[in-house]
């Protein structure tokens, strides 16, 4: 099972009061993770996509911040969580070009996370007035990426995007195309992904029992993927929360006072487009943080990753057994201070990461590399 960090560029109680400074020390501190990840065994670094997201997200142009964490780091992933295929918000060959870029200077370090957005704030502002047409856009738009990478006259006459014969340029470093995942959370979406032969990234919480009949929808399906790439990417990565520390008890009451409950209530704020789970109140009433009692009991179930290594080990062991074959992890949900997101990265990194994950090569990474050798020798 490997192991992702997850960027979401929260910006805590931004909305009580515009701080310039705290925005920017925010998104500074977020690069500074993926570095902290990057030396400590974590593999992958997953940055998002979101719009006109006041407080819960200030990462508009992930396009921006992937390449200054590549620049910054040497072996660690980094992977688009999510670039926003529908083409009001991102031209489709705009997004060829980005992605072929970032493979060429990354070399071949870059994972392609797409989706459609879950937010009619977003959408709307791009002059998308009905969200089910996103689920039509992205059809349209995935099976466009392997032929703008591959042929050098490329055209294409569609009904949400158009463009006369052009050499999309570049095309990727690492033959044939970088890794492609896309946004899923519920059967459906899982179920579609793994017949598209796309990973599976799921950003929708709950203990791995929970979790266990949509790896199992993945996993029958993706047998019999006919891919919108060039390769299956047999993958699902579902994100978590998390806190590591020597101290068990310190550990425990930093998750009770994380103000995680908060930005969880921004999501249903705005994610619209998500059905609002029974007992999650409406904003701007808040999710409260969990207690110690609380933790306790979802430490049995698997939900609560914290405590010491030995703790975390014990609760990453019920989301191994599922099948998952990445947890990705968003610590900077929180308004931790930054030098204690840190140790936290980099304990579990150190201390739990490789009893879990001693593969030094991505799982997509060899799929990648696979296809490649299979592409030569064919």
């Amino acid at each position: 099972m490997e192991f992702g960090l997850f960027i979401g560029g929260w910006v805590p109680d931004y909305l009580d009061g515009r701080d310039d400074g705290l925005e920017h020390q925010r998104l500074i501190d977020e690069t500074r993770i993926a570095e902290a990840g990057d030396r400590s065994n974590w593999k992958y670094v997953w940055v998002t996509e979101h719009h006109f997201l006041t407080e819960y997200s200030h990462i508009s142009a992930n396009e921006v911040v992937m390449p200054h964490i590549l620049a910054r780091t040497e072996r660690i992933r980094v992977a688009s969580g999510i670039i926003n295929v529908t083409p009001p918000v991102n031209h489709p060959a705009r997004i060829a070009e980005r992605v072929a870029m970032l493979d060429h200077l990354s070399g071949g370090r870059f994972d392609f996370g797409t989706g459609r957005g879950s937010s009619t704030t977003e959408q709307g502002g791009f002059g998308i007035t009905d969200p089910e047409l996103t689920k039509e856009m992205f059809d349209e738009v995935m099976p466009e990426f392997r032929k703008m990478w591959s042929q050098d006259s490329y055209s294409f006459d569609g009904r949400f995007f158009s463009m006369p014969e052009r050499n999309v340029l570049p095309k990727p470093y690492v033959k044939p195309h970088p890794p492609m995942w896309v946004a899923a959370g519920n059967p459906e979406t899982f179920e579609k992904a793994a017949k598209l032969g796309l990973g599976v990234i799921c950003f929708t919480g709950g203990s791995p029992e929970k979790m266990r009949p949509l790896v199992e929808t993945y996993k029958e399906h993706i047998a019999d993927a006919d891919p919108v790439g060039d390769y299956v990417n047999d993958n699902v990565a579902i994100s978590t929360s998390f806190m590591c520390l020597e101290d068990g008890d310190a550990a425990r009451d930093w998750m009770t006072r994380s103000r995680n409950g908060r930005q969880q209530s921004l999501v249903f704020k705005y994610l619209d487009t998500f059905p609002r789970p029974p007992g999650v109140p409406e904003w701007p009433t808040e999710i409260p943080d969990p207690t110690l009692d609380q933790l306790a009991k979802g430490r049995e179930k698997g939900t609560s990753i914290v405590g010491t290594p030995d703790d975390c080990a014990e609760t990453l062991d019920k989301w191994q057994a599922i099948g998952v074959d990445q947890l990705i992890m968003g610590p900077t949900g929180s308004t931790w201070p930054y030098e204690l997101v840190e140790e936290s990265v980099e304990l579990l990194g150190t201390k739990v990461i490789p009893t879990f994950d001693p593969d030094p090569e991505s799982r997509a990474a060899r799929f990648r590399r696979e296809a490649g050798e299979r592409l030569t020798t064919g």
